[in-house]
């Protein structure tokens, strides 16, 4: 039992080491009011996860433990539902209607298109 939640939490800790990075840049080089940083992460963690999936329904491609890995903790520290709330709670108190509109809607569609697609990608890979 302790191997797996050691596998895990090493993912974990590069996914969320690898979603800080990504956030800090936009926080840098982007000035905006839509929360590019959290989006993005999401969006290529949801096409990952999708990917992912799909290679392990091909077969013995990817053993338990590299599923557990980078499904589970690199994918589940990368990505981050608990920051999405909170910039969308953000864009409430701004009162940025359509930047909340945006990023809710875009955040679900674009999140299940990206697993969708990367899932497609691993089937006909």
């Amino acid at each position: 039992m302790i191997k797996p939640i050691l596998i895990a939490g090493l993912g974990g800790f590069i996914g969320t080491a690898l979603r800080f990075a990504v956030a800090r840049y936009f926080q840098v080089y982007h000035t905006s009011v839509f929360p590019w940083g959290t989006f993005v992460v999401n969006i290529l963690g949801s096409f990952l996860i999708g990917l992912l999936y799909g290679l392990s329904e091909k077969g013995e491609i990817l053993s338990a433990e590299w599923r557990i890995f980078l499904a589970i903790g690199l994918c589940g520290g990368f990505t981050t539902f608990s920051s999405l709330s909170m910039d969308a709670f953000l864009l409430i108190q701004n009162r940025e209607w359509l930047r909340l509109a945006a990023y809710g809607g875009l955040s679900f569609f674009l999140g299940l298109l990206a697993v969708y697609s990367g899932y497609t990608l691993a089937k006909i890979m």
